[in-house]
């Protein structure tokens, strides 16, 4: 779900659009995004990276989806050298 590499971290996550609201939710081995947004014209992967850079308060430029722009399942790239971020983001994503 989480790794480091020495351009930052990647993350595997799964996003759920037309959501009532939205949230992060670990369940297991897990990671989902819930989002408010439609999967129309790149709308939900631009709501997921402003939604994940205002959690984290980190930039949205430091936030690259580098896999699955049309799928469900998404690999993420934080691109953050920042030891207290790089941690902030270990905690909040990696049970």
């Amino acid at each position: 779900m989480l790794k480091r590499t020495k351009n930052g971290i990647l993350i595997n996550l799964k996003v759920s659009t037309n959501s009532s609201k939205n949230e992060i939710i670990i369940s297991g081995n897990e990671l989902k995004v819930k989002l408010t947004a439609q999967p129309v014209d790149g709308k939900a992967n631009k709501a997921l990276v402003e939604f994940l850079s205002k959690e984290l308060n980190i930039p949205k430029s430091s936030i690259e989806i580098v896999k699955g722009l049309s799928s469900k399942d998404k690999v993420l790239l934080f691109k953050v050298i920042d030891v207290a971020k790089i941690k902030l983001i270990e905690d909040m994503f990696d049970n």
